[in-house]
């Protein structure tokens, strides 16, 4: 009976792993090794040659909306191909809790580079325009519903910043 019931609670604990790995969990979308500087610098590079701008996603790992929302976006084709189309999108990795040395001296750096967009919390869009110079900061608060994000506050952000919007 014991044996019965151990692989039943087994089979379960297995298969509850599998679904939430599904769902994202456990996913990381942030690199938490690279020089976040570089990383935008590079992404602003790309984004002069491809007449695009940059949208940086700051966050980490640790966020479980910053990582909400990059399943959000990575699964609605439409938002996605507006950010393809429109962007050099980036996921820039801020852990305020966990900084010391040198991460320490990357996170006030690109906080400063960014315009200090921590103060709307987590995650937080900043739009680059094809220079690098920041043209908007996006409080992530302002898209949601729910537990998630709303497809036409998302869409409304994206488009609204699109090079064509604001170069017109």
């Amino acid at each position: 009976m014991k044996k019965i019931l151990f692989s039943a609670i087994l089979a379960l604990f297995l298969t509850l792993t599998g679904n939430a790995q599904e769902a994202g969990a456990g996913k990381k979308v942030y690199n938490e090794e690279i020089d976040p500087i570089e990383q935008i610098d590079q992404a602003v590079v790309k984004a002069r040659l491809e007449r695009k701008f940059v949208i940086c996603q700051v966050g980490g790992n640790w966020c479980p909306w910053c990582l909400r929302f990059a399943d959000f976006i990575t699964n609605d084709t439409t938002i996605s191909r507006v950010i393809d189309e429109n962007f050099v999108y980036i996921h820039v990795n801020y852990n305020p809790r966990r900084s010391e040395g040198v991460q320490m001296e990357r996170g006030k750096k690109v906080m400063e580079r960014l315009n200090n967009p921590s103060r709307f919390g987590f995650p937080v869009f900043v739009v680059l325009d094809d220079e690098g110079k920041v043209i908007h900061m996006q409080d992530s608060s302002f898209l949601e519903e729910g537990q998630g994000y709303n497809q036409s506050k998302v869409l409304r952000f994206f488009r609204n910043w699109t090079p064509k919007a604001v170069k017109g």
